[in-house]
Formats: structure tokens, C-alpha cells, sequence
């Protein structure tokens, strides 16, 4: 592809006020580039060629622009500028950051960032909302979704596996937003998880016993608490020669086997035909000879689904669920069931779940940003109309240190929970003493 030609343009200019001027650089080196290049089919052209042959021209408007850059600054002007034509634009600053674990956009000029634990305002903007819009758009274009005013909400991934959800005007008053969950390219491992004090080696042995006895596990936790995380994290056991199937509204678990088969739903199209639910995939799931389902998380009437294939041979299966405690998470999944339309007695769903889950995980985020398994809980069965649960492993929470952070430590209630028989018969032992009430380490 022959370099476009350009306007003469004005050289020598000096950057008086580096920071404004460059940003005035940028935005007009783009903007001839969109004046010659039909960037809407970019996305059908994308190559390493094509980037080298459009870096060649940038790199000719850098020189005709402003010769007076230094080697630093017109590298970065030409990354910047390549960012925006190929990439998401101002987005890539923050995908690069490395410590970001969360981007809020609220509109164009409102960027905040969750750093080391903390919710901070970031530099980095964008023209104006049709820009942002733009780079939405862009996004989840690449993942077979869109957004408009007739969609005007939408979720969607990254190419790292980070997730995404936009929401934008009318809906959104003051211009589109965007919320990125990051997750990088490669997982947190266990090591990392007990670096960071998120639980103890003790309750690892019972949770790595648990996963690979094939116990059915749930989830439990807020927003940002760390989820999906562990629930990667704890796919690790699974061994090697089993078939997992995961069920996902926008895939982002990273089951490290080889042998894995995702699944993704898929929203209704302009016409309002081919919406493709969570509940759809579980059932598909079920003829797919899966040894494990995997759901990233239950939020609406597939939580029915996911318990009567716990119950009916598919062993070992597990998923996450938004709510504060292990008791909460029972509730939130009777009212999500409910709510799909289901009539079923309170009794007769309280017993699916007595008779398919086994231990429930409750993880939450503390004060300052920490991210804790705060309980272990082993789900016993029923008791007339109730669930009867019982704690083995639980956070306690000593103060909050100068700089705001939450700091406590772990303990076992001296309870053996009664699924260490099967655990046993899975060829699974464990010491002795794992259960013995005591305090455990922390921080």
C-alpha cells in the first residue's frame, strides 16, 4: 500500500507546553490519517503488513508535523497514534499499566482506575463521547456483540480474557461507560494466592482433597471479591484425562487443561431471534459427555440446571455466585430459580441443593482492598425445612492497619466435616490433625 499523499503541513513547531501540545500533535497526525484511510474496514485488514505500512506513513506525518521531536517522543507519538487506528485507542495506556486491576469510564473525560487497593482518578481521556463510543463498538464488534440504542447494554471480552460491560446514553445520562474486570494473560497460580494471604496451606490441602475427590463446590462472594480468580485457581486439580465443559454470558475462566470445551450464550440479534441462554447451553451440555460443567456464574434460571446435573452423575461440577455469606447464597439462589418462572416448593429446591453441593467457599474483599477466603463451609444435608451447614475453615478479622487495610487471621473451628470418607475413598489423605481447633496464620 503506496503512502497517501498530504497537505504540506506546518514544521518547526516547538512544544511549548509539552504536555497540551503533544496531545494537539496526536490529535492531528490521526486525524489526516482518518482523512485518507477508510479505518472502518480496518478491522477485515489487520495484519502485521498492514501495521508496518500505516507506521511508515505516521512516521512520515511525525517528521512533516513537528521534525523538532525527540527519538522518545516520536516513538511515542507513533505508538499512540497506532493505538488508536489498530487498537482501543486511549484504552491500551491502561491495559499496559500493570497494577490496574479494575477501569471505571464514566463518559469521556472521567477515568478512574483501582490500584493497590484503591479507586483512583487516572490521566488518561478521550476526545469526546463519540470517541469512547467508537472504541466500544470496536470491542465488542470483535466478539460477535454490539451496542446501540436499541442494545444499549452489553458485555464482553478483551483478547487478554479481561471482562467488559458497557452501558451507554439514553441509559447512560452522561455519556457511554465502560467497566473493565482485568485479568491478565497468565492466571494467578496457587503460589501467588498464599503469597498474597488469600487462605492458608491447611485449607488448600482440604479444597485440593475436595476438587479432585470430585466434590460439587459453589462460590460465594461480592463484586471484585476474587471469584473467578479461585475458582481458576482451583480448576488446577482437575486432572488431565477429564472432559470440562464451561458455560459462560462472556468467556474468562482459563482452565489450564487441555481438554476443554467453552461455552459462550448469545444475546438476541436487531430482531429480537437467536438469544442463546445459559439454561440453553447447560442442557446441550448435558449431551456432550461432560465429566465436569463449569459454570463462570449463576444468575438466573440455570442454577436449576446446574444443581439436577450436579445431582444426576456430573460429579465434581462447580460455579460462583453473587452474595455475602454461605447462608446468603442458598437464599440468592432459591430467589434466582424462583424468578425464573419455575414453580417449585421451597422444600423440594432445598433438598436439590442439600442433595447436589457439597461446600460452599465464601470469599470477600476487606477493607483496603485485601481479598480473603473468609469460610469454608460444608453443606450437611436437611434438617425438616432447613439446609444444615457447617463451618471448617473461617477469616477473622483483627483491625485495620494505618493505611486502611483490613488485616486478621484464619482458623479451624475443629469440625471434620462428614465428605472426608468419600475423600478417603478417592485414595485422598489427609493429616490428622488438619481439622483440630486452632488458630491458624494470616495477615
Amino acid at each position: 500500500m503506496a503512502a497517501p499523499s498530504f497537505p504540506q503541513a506546518r514544521g518547526g513547531r516547538g512544544l511549548d507546553a509539552p504536555a497540551q501540545d503533544f496531545e494537539e500533535l496526536r490529535k492531528t497526525i490521526h486525524g489526516k490519517l482518518v482523512e485518507k484511510l477508510d479505518l472502518t474496514r480496518l478491522g477485515d485488514l489487520q495484519g502485521d503488513t498492514l501495521r508496518r505500512e500505516i507506521r511508515l506513513v505516521v512516521e512520515h506525518l511525525c517528521d512533516t508535523e513537528n521534525p523538532l521531536l525527540n527519538r522518545a517522543e516520536r516513538e511515542r507519538l507513533i505508538e499512540e497514534v497506532l493505538d488508536e487506528t489498530f487498537g482501543f485507542g486511549p484504552l491500551e495506556i491502561l491495559l499496559k499499566e500493570p497494577g490496574i486491576a479494575d477501569i471505571m469510564i464514566n463518559g469521556p473525560k472521567n477515568v478512574f482506575v483501582e490500584k493497590d487497593g484503591r479507586i483512583q482518578r487516572h490521566k488518561v481521556t478521550f476526545r469526546n463521547n463519540d470517541h469512547l463510543l467508537q472504541i466500544i463498538d470496536r470491542i465488542v464488534s470483535k466478539v460477535g456483540r454490539r451496542v446501540d440504542e436499541t442494545s444499549p447494554m452489553v458485555d464482553a471480552r478483551l483478547p487478554d480474557g479481561s471482562r467488559l460491560n458497557a452501558i451507554i446514553p439514553p441509559l447512560a445520562i452522561d455519556g457511554p461507560s465502560l467497566t473493565i474486570r482485568r485479568f491478565g494473560s497468565k492466571p494467578l497460580t496457587l503460589e501467588d494466592l498464599l503469597r498474597f494471604g488469600a487462605f492458608t496451606p491447611e485449607m488448600v490441602m482440604l479444597l485440593e482433597g475436595a476438587i479432585k475427590a470430585r466434590l460439587n463446590v459453589i462460590i460465594s462472594g461480592g463484586t471484585g471479591s476474587g471469584k473467578t480468580t479461585l475458582l481458576n485457581t482451583l480448576s488446577s486439580f482437575i486432572g488431565a484425562d477429564q472432559r470440562i465443559i464451561t458455560i459462560e454470558d462472556a468467556a474468562e475462566l482459563q482452565m489450564q487443561q487441555d481438554h476443554v470445551l467453552r461455552l459462550e450464550t448469545r444475546p438476541a440479534n436487531i430482531e429480537g431471534k437467536g438469544h442463546v441462554s445459559a439454561t440453553d447451553l447447560v442442557k446441550n451440555a448435558l449431551r456432550m459427555r461432560p465429566d465436569r460443567i463449569i459454570i463462570g456464574e449463576c444468575r438466573g434460571p440455570e442454577s436449576l440446571d446446574m444443581l439436577q446435573a450436579m445431582n444426576t452423575g456430573h460429579e465434581g461440577s462447580m460455579t460462583t455466585i453473587h452474595a455475602n455469606t454461605p447462608r446468603d447464597a442458598v437464599s440468592r439462589l432459591e430467589t434466582m430459580i424462583a424468578m425464573g418462572g419455575i414453580d417449585l416448593p421451597i422444600k423440594a429446591l432445598r433438598y436439590q441443593f442439600a442433595a447436589a453441593v457439597n461446600m460452599i467457599i465464601q470469599v470477600n474483599r476487606l477493607q483496603g482492598g485485601p481479598r480473603r477466603i473468609t469460610s469454608i463451609t460444608e453443606v450437611c444435608g436437611m434438617e425438616q425445612d432447613a439446609i444444615i451447614m457447617q463451618e471448617i475453615f473461617k477469616f477473622v478479622q483483627d483491625g485495620i492497619t494505618e493505611e486502611g487495610k483490613a488485616f486478621g487471621h484464619f482458623e479451624a473451628t475443629g469440625v471434620r466435616p462428614s465428605f472426608m470418607t468419600r475423600l478417603e475413598q478417592s485414595g485422598i489423605r489427609l493429616p490428622a490433625n488438619l481439622f483440630a481447633q486452632r488458630k491458624l496464620g494470616g495477615k
